[in-house]
């Protein structure tokens, strides 16, 4: 029997990226290779949360869970982009 594991994923994934995508107009001299490791700083400072369907996901959620991704999600982005842009100055020092 084959499985198809196409569709598992780590839910916060395309949440990160979207939001790494809408706030980079904030950081303009943040280059492509930087909002990448904003992404990868961001991710690593979430749980893994895999699914196959986001929907799955949300619709066994309660609001106070949904409000604690919501939560995590903007401390990993703030996080994240506050320590790649203070790496990017002291590299360029």
């Amino acid at each position: 029997m084959a499985f198809n594991f196409e569709l598992v994923h780590n839910y916060y994934e395309r949440l990160v990226f979207e939001e790494v995508v809408r706030r980079a107009a904030e950081f303009p001299a943040f280059n492509n290779d930087m909002l990448g490791d904003v992404a990868c700083v961001a991710l690593n400072r979430l749980p893994a949360r895999y699914v196959r369907h986001d929907v799955d996901l949300m619709f066994y959620l309660t609001e106070q869970e949904r409000q604690a991704i919501d939560l995590s999600l903007e401390e990993a982005l703030l996080f994240a982009f506050r320590f790649v842009g203070e790496r990017s100055a002291k590299a360029g020092d």
